[in-house]
């Protein structure tokens, strides 16, 4: 598709670009019937003003960035929902790109939004040991940033996330106040910071009740995906470890186990009970309906937009910290437990 610009406009009537410019600018410098020439020859070319150009010339392109590991769950959707509602009243932009989990590829989005202009960035990184360059450069280089939900640990950035230790702490106290006490985890990647919080979040609970902690036979290390979910499950089968609940990181590491433990014949949750951090629509669409952590997600998006704009506006204002209120939602797939 040929775009048609303003060179091509004073080409078909032998004036200058810069009358043409001036004349769509409503310059009062120019004779109206040059005006008038120039307006009607770029409805009959179908001329369509550039916004991003408009909007460079005066030092923004009303657009911003998201960048999220992964599109395949309705989290990241939530969240850009929050986002967009916030943005769309400013008549701001969202690109949205995602990562895959894949730090490398997080980094080519990152240098893709600079490569756009973008006005800021709000992004759920990958892992929490890279690409922390990359953010200090492109602070540095005066670009705002915010992170939402998993952050770069120890570096000093706006950002809104949610308690996981405590919430973790209080799901896995309440499966234990159950009568369960063989709890195992699956473990999310080492590298993404929520992780390291949830699994200590369960390892005190466990502590509170004196509940001897075997990493070997209570700690399942796997990806993030259904199918590894499914794999945590053949794993503690296979090793013929000793379990009647799991807390899973994430819902879709919790689905995958909970689908793949129904069918070896187990009986959720009176065999073995299920629950998980991350919750979303998911968990009330599969069988049986699954307890989880469930994250404001819609309110994350909105929060995060609001401090986006907030540094957009002046890059020297305050790093908010905030810290959101997740929800636990017991389901079908534990037994009776006691809400906090």
């Amino acid at each position: 598709m040929k775009y048609i610009t303003i060179k091509d406009i004073a080409r078909h009537l032998s004036i200058s670009v810069s009358t043409v410019s001036r004349a769509l600018g409503d310059d009062k410098n120019i004779r109206k019937e040059t005006k008038e020439k120039v307006i009607e020859a770029a409805k009959r070319l179908g001329y369509r003003p550039n916004p991003v150009a408009i909007n460079l010339k005066y030092g923004h392109t009303n657009t911003v960035g998201v960048i999220v590991p992964e599109m395949v769950t309705p989290f990241a959707s939530r969240v850009i929902n929050g986002i967009q509602e916030v943005l769309h009243t400013k008549n701001i932009k969202v690109i949205i790109a995602e990562s895959g989990g894949d730090p490398e590829k997080e980094k080519e989005n990152l240098q893709l939004m600079e490569g756009f202009m973008v006005d800021g960035i709000i992004i759920c990184l990958c892992s929490y040991k890279r690409n922390k360059e990359e953010y200090a450069r492109l602070q540095q280089a005066g670009m705002p940033m915010v992170f939402y939900d998993r952050i770069p640990y120890g570096l000093e950035v706006p950002q809104v996330i949610v308690d996981d230790y405590m919430k973790s702490f209080f799901l896995v106290e309440s499966l234990i106040r159950s009568g369960r006490k063989q709890i195992v985890h699956i473990q999310g990647p080492d590298d993404i910071y929520n992780s390291i919080e949830r699994v200590r979040g369960y390892k005190d609970a466990l502590a509170k009740f004196g509940i001897p902690f075997d990493k070997n036979n209570m700690l399942i290390k796997t990806g993030m995906t259904f199918e590894e979910g499914k794999k945590a499950a053949d794993i503690l089968v296979e090793r013929n470890i000793p379990f009647n609940a799991i807390f899973a990181f994430t819902e879709t590491l919790a689905i995958g186990a909970m689908n793949r433990l129904r069918e070896l014949g187990k009986k959720i949750p009176e065999e073995i009970a299920v629950a998980s951090f991350s919750g979303t629509e998911l968990s009330n669409i599969v069988y049986p309906k699954l307890t989880t952590v469930e994250p404001p997600l819609y309110q994350m998006g909105k929060k995060a937009a609001e401090l986006i704009l907030e540094k957009i506006k002046d890059l020297a204002s305050p790093n908010h910290s905030i810290v959101l209120d997740a929800e636990i939602k017991m389901r079908a797939s534990t037994p009776r437990l006691e809400v906090y």
